[in-house]
């Protein structure tokens, strides 16, 4: 009953904007015109191998500092927008929150990018970065997975949800230094008994956000030595530290 309320109360009202929570007009949903205008897109020049934008405008795209001086294991990485300002809390209303109602519109924003960086018959098998049990039990879901499930029925690009574990609990990372990253994650993966799917295969991996690269390249370091032929990685935001 209450269900069905709900979903009264919600067809007779207007959509709300998922950021800032203003009514939107008839038609619309997502978000409104003044978030969406507000996201920070990623555009080129940036990293070509770590996808991070240059500040300047007037660059051309070459591997940024971080990428010239450390070993990368996936090949390139992509990601949508900035983490900052309504992407950021967007991601943060669907993680933090359980808004998975966000779910199929980042999936329509992940396929849009997608198609400008690779082909669909490039990749042979999607990814998500996989949550330690503990945090999956807290969470209640792997936001990681929902964009490869969203990915996966847009595209048409099969998906492994457990091909790789997570094997040690490591602490939020979003406040440490990529040196203190790069050492909380060394070892935090494993494949899992499925790892014959890996083999010989093109691997697109996925995760929500892009902060020093330290999870997805040891991810990637894991896949290959499973017998993976490349990595890519491809986040809906990456940190820029302006």
């Amino acid at each position: 009953m209450l269900l069905f309320l709900k979903s009264l109360f919600q067809f007779f009202l207007p959509s709300q904007c998922y950021c800032c929570g203003r009514f939107l007009q008839e038609g619309q949903q997502g978000l409104c015109p003044d978030c969406l205008s507000a996201i920070c897109w990623i555009a080129p020049p940036f990293c070509t191998r770590c996808g991070i934008p240059f500040v300047s405008q007037e660059a051309r795209s070459h591997l940024c500092g971080i990428c010239s001086e450390e070993h990368r294991y996936f090949t390139i990485g992509r990601a949508l927008g900035h983490y900052e300002g309504p992407l950021r809390e967007a991601i943060h209303r669907w993680k933090y929150e359980g808004k998975t109602y966000l779910t199929p519109l980042f999936g329509e924003w992940m396929t849009k990018a997608f198609l400008t960086y690779w082909e669909v018959n490039f990749f042979d098998l999607l990814i998500p970065v996989p949550l330690h049990p503990q945090r999956l039990r807290e969470r209640g879901f792997n936001q990681a997975l929902l964009l490869v499930k969203e990915l996966s029925r847009r595209t048409g690009i099969p998906y492994q949800k457990r091909v790789l574990e997570k094997r040690k609990s490591t602490v939020p990372q979003i406040n440490l230094s990529g040196v203190e990253r790069e050492k909380g994650v060394k070892g935090a993966f494993r494949l899992s008994e499925e790892e014959a799917a890996v083999s010989r295969k093109v691997v697109l991996l996925v995760d929500d956000v892009y902060t020093t690269g330290a999870t997805v390249n040891e991810c990637a370091k894991v896949l290959l030595a499973g017998g993976a032929e490349r990595v890519d990685v491809f986040t809906l935001a990456h940190v820029v530290l302006r």
